[in-house]
């Protein structure tokens, strides 16, 4: 497949264009059955985003009535692929820890969308060992796979920690060019919503908890 440089602004805009669906926590108890961390994708605004609140509220209805909060990756999200990535795993594995270390008794989800995948992968690889014992499942949705997506991160791509693995799902949409080798379709990189994915991984989880 030959790369087209315009492809990546469209990328970007697609992203943007995605709805943004905000998700409150059902309790405000400082800890919670059940805690969501999710990194957003690529260019969306600061939130759980367009994959993330969506998620969180299916998770909610699917084990209700245990309490499900969802606490967003605080990140940059942008295209500076060199530095967003890693800025996100170091966010990431320090809320991660924080929960397992307050909340011993929470079990935590991990979740991320387009770069806010590669931002948990990350996470997963610098976390203390023993942090895995508290996570429950990950979610993983449009995950950079792909030739493509090398080019962009220019770099390796990351994988999941191996000890996360037999308790994760990674969802990508058919003809996702970020997640599909040879894919060409960018509006299946924002179609996890209705394509349905977004709610067999609330399924999936929900079996682990």
């Amino acid at each position: 497949m030959t790369t087209k440089p315009a492809l990546l602004l469209v990328c970007a805009a697609l992203a943007t264009a995605a709805p943004i669906v905000a998700s409150t926590p059902a309790s405000a108890a400082p800890c919670p059955d059940v805690a969501v961390v999710f990194a957003r994708g690529t260019n969306e605004p600061p939130g759980l985003g367009s994959v993330g609140g969506p998620f969180v509220d299916d998770l909610r209805t699917r084990v209700a009535p245990r309490t499900v909060e969802g606490t967003a990756v605080d990140y940059p999200a942008s295209n500076d692929f060199a530095s967003s990535p890693t800025a996100g795993a170091d966010a990431a594995r320090a809320l991660i820890e924080s929960t397992a270390a307050n909340c011993p008794n929470t079990k935590i989800v991990l979740g991320g969308y387009s770069q806010g995948a590669a931002v948990i992968e990350l996470a997963t690889n610098e976390m203390s060992p023993q942090t895995a014992d508290h996570v429950a499942a990950s979610a993983l949705f449009g995950t950079p796979r792909t030739s493509f997506s090398g080019m962009l991160a220019g770099g390796p791509l990351p994988t999941l920690a191996p000890q996360y693995a037999a308790n994760s799902i990674d969802q990508c949409n058919q003809a996702d060019p970020i997640c599909w080798e040879g894919g060409w379709d960018m509006g299946a990189h924002v179609s996890y919503v209705q394509s349905g994915k977004v709610a067999q991984s609330a399924d999936f989880v929900a079996s682990r908890l």
